[in-house]
């Protein structure tokens, strides 16, 4: 595929500037594709502005008032629309939901209107205020579900938008669940009024190591619920004598997972679909060539599919 570098003579707004910024550029198409923008990719990004369709920021690299990271920011959704991906707010954690971390998400929010907000399902603080450095997986069981309905509406109510919950990578199990996996988001959905954000990756990582049929995961998810669609590459490692598949984004998309990701097309329909690749990053002309990968796909998805 030829690309076509955006309009480059467009006059770039200044520092802290976000005036118009919802002018310039509408939500994507649902057979739009992005890519995950991460700092390295910063100054190639804008000095050769690829034509991908929007792009995807980790939420809390923003929450500054000024610099050269928001500079960029602005640069950046003056000429694509910009989606809002959280890694820590820890809607299944114990610990009250940090008033401060949401002041800071909606304001960022009001600055660049993003076409999606989105976070984990997942927790990451105990009650006492002891916060791990990583998205851990809930137990599924129907206090579970209470507890993170609760905070999900509260989020939603605070930002006055909904937001999409992402399916996680989890390397254990808990002994008592009145859910599976897929089942606890379903109603997570239904009960919340939050969307979906389905990662195909982190559902074929679950599907290997857990051993479950992913298709039975995919039949359970509400195509109406599901926003967007993350990509990405996974590494295997060895694990008391077992390989175990590990959500390392790290690597391209594997043949296995685009497998997945048409069946979840033609289940779901077209979905703006995002590449993740976050560690051994390579050139961002590679995240674009995977982004033109998953537009073929969407480009022969039937239009029909639900």
């Amino acid at each position: 595929m030829n690309r076509i570098k955006r309009n480059a003579a467009r006059a770039l707004p200044e520092p802290g500037d976000w005036s118009g910024a919802s002018e310039i550029c509408a939500p994507p198409a649902p057979e739009a594709v992005g890519i995950g923008l991460r700092a390295p990719h910063h100054g190639v990004f804008l000095a050769t502005r690829p034509a991908v369709d929007w792009v995807e920021v980790h939420s809390e690299n923003f929450f500054v008032e000024g610099g050269p990271v928001i500079h960029v920011l602005a640069r950046v959704r003056a000429d694509y629309p910009v989606s809002l991906h959280g890694v820590g707010l820890g809607l299944g954690s114990a610990a009250p939901l940090s008033q401060t971390h949401l002041d800071k998400l909606d304001r960022l929010i009001k600055r660049i209107e993003p076409f999606l907000v989105s976070e984990h399902l997942c927790w990451g603080q105990a009650g006492d205020g002891r916060y791990v450095n990583d998205l851990l997986p809930l137990p599924y069981t129907v206090e579970a579900l209470h507890h993170v309905c609760a905070r999900v509406g509260a989020v939603q109510e605070r930002l006055g938008r909904t937001i999409l919950i992402e399916n996680l990578s989890a390397y254990l199990q808990y002994r008592d669940a009145d859910y599976s996996e897929w089942d606890f988001l379903a109603e997570l959905a239904r009960r919340s009024g939050c969307g979906i954000l389905l990662d195909i990756n982190n559902l074929y990582v679950n599907a290997i190591n857990h051993a479950f049929d992913p298709l039975d995961y995919l039949a359970a998810i509400p195509p109406e619920a599901v926003g967007e669609i993350h990509l990405a590459g996974f590494s295997v490692q060895q694990v008391a004598g077992r390989d175990v598949l590990v959500d390392t984004h790290s690597r391209a998309v594997t043949a296995p997972v685009w497998e997945l990701y048409a069946k979840a097309l033609v289940r779901l329909g077209r979905r703006p679909t995002l590449i993740e690749w976050d560690n051994d990053l390579p050139e961002l002309e590679t995240l674009l060539a995977e982004a033109d990968k998953a537009r073929t796909y969407l480009e022969k998805t039937d239009v029909r599919a639900a």
